[in-house]
């Protein structure tokens, strides 16, 4: 399996990708990333052992959006919240109905089951 098709990639493989260079010293940045994700939200590393930060493909979207956004765009980091707050509440939205719906199915079944036990033992 090739180094892209990874579940997920590291904090140093996504400065990379997005080609964050220190200037100074010509090395990967990645303290970057690590800002954003004290100020976004949306940006939700896996920390495995060794806290080490390791980011799937829809962070890595977001954290691309973001640096879109304020690199090529301009905009402030106020701005690009609101943007990704608007953007991305939906998606939220819609997975909290989903998980509230699939615990209401779980637990109307296991009323289902203890009826019927219920009525096979009375």
């Amino acid at each position: 399996m090739g180094e892209d098709n990874k579940l997920y990639k590291s904090i140093g493989d996504v400065a990379k990708i997005l080609n964050l260079v220190d200037k100074k010293s010509g090395k990967l940045s990645t303290h970057t990333i690590r800002f954003w994700e004290k100020e976004f939200k949306q940006i939700k590393p896996k920390i495995f052992s060794g806290r080490r930060r390791y980011y799937d493909d829809k962070t890595i979207k977001i954290i691309k959006d973001i640096h879109f956004f304020l690199k090529n765009k301009g905009m402030t980091i106020k701005g690009v919240k609101k943007l990704l707050q608007n953007e991305y509440s939906d998606l939220d939205d819609i997975n909290n109905k989903i998980i509230k719906t699939n615990n209401v199915k779980s637990r109307l079944n296991k009323i289902s089951n203890l009826i019927k036990e219920i009525k096979n033992n009375g």
